[in-house]
């Protein structure tokens, strides 16, 4: 259960307004997503967090279908259940398929144990790692 109301478009300010209808121009859709609706209580906070969103989701050296992988590999490891499931779709609207998803999903596996094996053991880094 939310801990704050999901804000229709008929109950935000004029500000969280005008971010739902870029979001809508810039995702080519009417939906407009939870995770904005409960922002919209704090129109600046929801403003500057979807501005920032664009910046580093937009294409650049890598391409939009890393960043969503990225996205669920870091969600995954925060325990962020809204966010994999955001990124695992839009990942899958940008061309990730059943056998990416299955190879993704087993290197955060991989990585989570490892992760957790090293820390546990605290190795010290190699000194050929370190730059």
């Amino acid at each position: 259960m939310a801990t704050v109301a999901l804000l229709s478009d008929e109950e935000v300010s004029a500000e969280a307004l005008a971010v739902f209808e870029d979001i809508r121009a810039v995702r080519g859709t009417d939906y407009v997503n939870n995770f904005w609706r409960a922002l919209a209580h704090d129109p600046a906070l929801l403003k500057a967090t979807w501005e920032r969103l664009k910046v580093v989701m937009a294409p650049g050296a890598l391409d939009p279908l890393v960043k969503e992988m990225l996205y669920v590999a870091v969600s995954t490891a925060n325990g962020c259940s809204y966010c994999v499931h955001s990124h695992t779709a839009s990942a899958k609207a940008k061309g990730l398929s059943d056998d990416m998803y299955g190879e993704m999903l087993a290197v955060i596996g991989m990585a989570m144990q490892t992760n957790g094996l090293v820390t546990g053991m605290q190795v010290p880094v190699d000194a050929q790692f370190e730059a």
